[in-house]
């Protein structure tokens, strides 16, 4: 089988000089192309790139130059794409990603170890381990915590909310769910959670067979973050009208506002009724790595179970996430044994029993290198600045007149506002949202607070500085004037 010498990395001559050529073929295309200072955008409309990709060839019969449809994908996919490593870039939890990162993809591709048993990733399984067991440390969870890398923050926040129901409903009526399925009480379990909670929390409980209505959503303070009060009593009602709190959702970075929920209370509403607290942190989590706003994470220790994504402001190449336990034993809820994979006699560290998912790529490699190149310092410098500019942002769009900020003192880079019109400010805000993404100068995200239209910067991206925020607010400003003007004219 020579003939596949030039398809797969190994020893030989041949395959040395493809993989060579194609990388290099390629890292050049992407350095030209970025040399070229391309904009956010190139401004498309939709249906005008989904012709474009429609037109793209899905296959060949013999095999196609590697020049030809490396082209294609530069001028089809690259440049129809959005830019998140451009400063302009400021709408979404959608990060730059780091260069180290994007060196271990490579590795990570080359190596294709699945994390799911030992003899599938051999050297992987304890690197994914340690630096499990660092993050941990970096947490100040318990010596008896444990974690798994995973997916994103759906895929750790519906694991925290699998394992709340399966240990309450082991603790409460020794009812084991693996074995024997939802008990006839499950329509009775509630999960309380921030009506700031991200979307997760409704879509897990739906998943799990709880339905969205064991979801209850506790109203928010004037910072967005859970009203403890109102949380407390909410439990005590349940709980007197027959049904079973299980679990608090705490968040550490709300999506649209980036609010932290009082953790250390929550842990205490938890501890006082009996149950479980999950946090997702899959925003917030960073701070672990902040010098100057690690405090926020307080309370986060005691948690039962933690979700941290490392797609954000870790600057990871998506995905990437991480779930955390204060005991490890709670990966007993996720734990089975199958004789060609974990059998149960070998006393190997099978990831498998800790995770949702059997194939799993070595994601902990890309952080791994980062951490060690970019060093703990530079993460540090990189969260605190985007955090700094968001606080610059968010004042000067305050004194800035015809704008309105819900979140004035962000606690971390979002900043929620829009422009105020007498007749029509939700028409307003979305034309003008529009109209930058069209124009390709600059990328900014919309979202809707009590039904009302508003924009959003999501400000990530270390490299953005005071001067593309002011711009992108000056081409906004231009299209909300033009608006009025035609407003006017009718």
């Amino acid at each position: 089988m020579n003939q596949f010498k030039d398809y797969f990395l190994s020893q030989h001559a041949e395959s040395q000089n493809s993989f060579q050529r194609i990388l290099s073929e390629t890292q050049n295309l992407l350095s030209e192309f970025y040399r070229q200072q391309p904009k956010v955008f190139n401004g498309k409309k939709a249906e005008e790139i989904e012709k474009e990709i429609a037109l793209l060839t899905n296959s060949s019969i013999n095999g196609e130059s590697p020049s030809l449809v490396l082209k294609e994908i530069m001028e089809k996919v690259v440049s129809n794409s959005i830019h998140v490593t451009h400063p302009g870039s400021m709408a979404h939890l959608h990060c730059p990603t780091l260069i180290p990162a994007i060196a271990a993809e490579l590795i990570i591709a080359v190596l294709n170890q699945s994390m799911d048993s030992w003899d599938q990733s051999t050297a992987a399984t304890y690197l994914e381990e340690k630096l499990v067991k660092w993050l941990a440390e970096k947490l100040l969870l318990a010596d008896s915590a444990d974690g798994t890398f995973t997916s994103g923050g759906t895929q750790s926040n519906y694991m925290g909310l699998l394992l709340a129901r399966d240990h309450f409903c082991q603790s409460q009526w020794n009812w084991d769910v693996k074995k024997l399925g939802l008990p006839a009480e499950a329509h009775k379990l509630r999960i309380l959670c921030s009506e700031k909670a991200h979307f997760t929390v409704s879509k897990s409980a739906s998943q799990l067979g709880l339905g969205e209505q064991a979801v209850v959503k506790i109203k928010t303070d004037a910072h967005m973050r859970m009203c403890v009060s109102t949380l407390k009593k909410e439990i005590q009602r349940l709980k007197s009208s027959g049904y079973y709190p299980m679990c608090i959702a705490a968040t550490c970075g709300t999506t649209d506002f980036g609010s932290i929920d009082a953790l250390g209370e929550l842990t205490e509403a938890a501890s006082e009724n009996g149950m479980w607290l999950h946090v997702d942190a899959a925003y917030g989590g960073a701070l672990v790595l902040s010098k100057k706003h690690c405090g926020k994470l307080a309370g986060i220790n005691l948690a039962d179970s933690v979700t941290i994504d490392f797609h954000k402001m870790f600057y990871q190449p998506i995905s990437c996430g991480a779930f955390f336990v204060k005991n490890k034993s709670s990966f007993q809820y996720l734990s089975y044994h199958a004789d060609y994979l974990n059998p149960e006699e070998e006393d190997l560290d099978h990831l498998v029993n800790k995770s949702v998912q059997t194939t799993r790529r070595f994601d902990a490699l890309k952080l791994y290198m980062s951490l060690r190149i970019v060093g703990e310092r530079d993460f540090s410098c990189m969260i605190d600045h985007t955090i700094e500019l968001a606080k610059q942002t968010a004042l000067w769009l305050k004194e800035t007149s015809g704008i309105e900020v819900i979140n004035s003192e962000p606690e971390l880079n979002a900043i929620v506002f829009r422009f105020t019109d007498e007749k029509d400010a939700d028409g307003l805000n979305l034309h003008i949202y529009k109209k930058l993404l069209y124009s390709g100068e600059g990328l900014i995200a919309k979202t809707k607070i009590n039904g009302s239209q508003y924009l959003k910067f999501t400000l990530l991206n270390p490299q953005t500085t005071m001067a593309e925020v002011k711009l992108a607010v000056e081409s906004l400003s231009q299209s909300a004037k033009e608006y009025k003007q035609k407003e006017e004219a009718l």
